[in-house]
Order: structure tokens, then sequence, then C-alpha cells
């Protein structure tokens, strides 16, 4: 794109935001409820691969295991308790959403996210007022672009 000398191509951040509608607030539901189901697995998924880990390492080593092998349990089952703890921040995070959708009222506004957008600026323009522009959804479809475009 052209643009005159006296022109300025500039990226900024658009804020998106979305009226709480039913159809937003099962819609936002649903998709955490999937999201800590999905949690849920990996934590199962990582339970059994840790006790099968120790129990493969239990099998080749001998009987009773020495220090080196109990080192290597110790060492896999702090693994994968870390990566449990991770998960269950992740499931905590996600049903304290869930908590905080279910409390939204009704047309009230709430943030959706970010995005990026190019704008010209020319000589005299305000700067701040033009990098200041949010876009409204009502169940995804833009009803309202505020801020100086």
């Amino acid at each position: 794109m052209d643009l005159p000398d006296s022109q300025l191509m500039l990226k900024r951040v658009v804020a998106i935001k979305a009226v709480v509608t039913q159809r937003w607030k099962d819609e936002t539901q649903q998709l955490l409820q999937t999201q800590i189901s999905e949690l849920d697995g990996q934590l199962q998924q990582l339970e059994m691969q840790g006790q099968r880990a120790v129990a493969e390492i239990q099998k080749q080593s001998l009987q009773p295991p020495g220090p080196q092998v109990m080192q290597q349990i110790e060492s896999i089952q702090m693994q994968v308790n870390q990566q449990k703890s991770e998960l269950l921040e992740q499931k905590n995070q996600a049903l304290q959403q869930l908590q905080q959708v279910q409390l939204l009222e009704l047309k009230q506004e709430v943030s959706q996210g970010q995005v990026e957008g190019y704008f010209s600026v020319k000589l005299g323009d305000n700067l701040i007022s033009k990098m200041n522009v949010e876009v409204l959804l009502h169940d995804g479809v833009v009803m309202e672009i505020r801020g100086n475009i």
C-alpha cells in the first residue's frame, strides 16, 4: 500500500469485547468444561505413565533395589509431580473461570482478548486516540467499533 509522504502505517492492539448473552455463557461454559475434562484425562495419563516407568525400572533392577535405582525412581516421581502440579494449576484456573462466567450478568461487557491491526497516521492526528480502539461483539457479530479508526 503506497502512502503519501506525510502518512505512516503503524500497528496497534485492538481490544475485543463481548456482550454477555445466554448463548455466549453456554458456549463459554461448554468450552471450559471441555478444557477441564481434557486436563483430567492428561492427569490420568500422566499418573499411569509415571507408574509404568517406575514399574519398568523396578522390573529391570535387582531385588532389593540399589541406591541408583531408587534415585531413578525418585527422579521420575519428581518429574511426574511437577507436571501434575502444572496441570492441576491449569485445571484450577479453568474452574475459577467457569465460576466467574456463571456469575456474569446478561448484557455485561467482558474482555475476549486482543488482536493486532494496522492504521495510518498523518500530521495533525491524535495518536493516543487512534491507538485506543475496541471491537464489541454480540454472539460473534461485530456490533460496534469504538475509537478513532
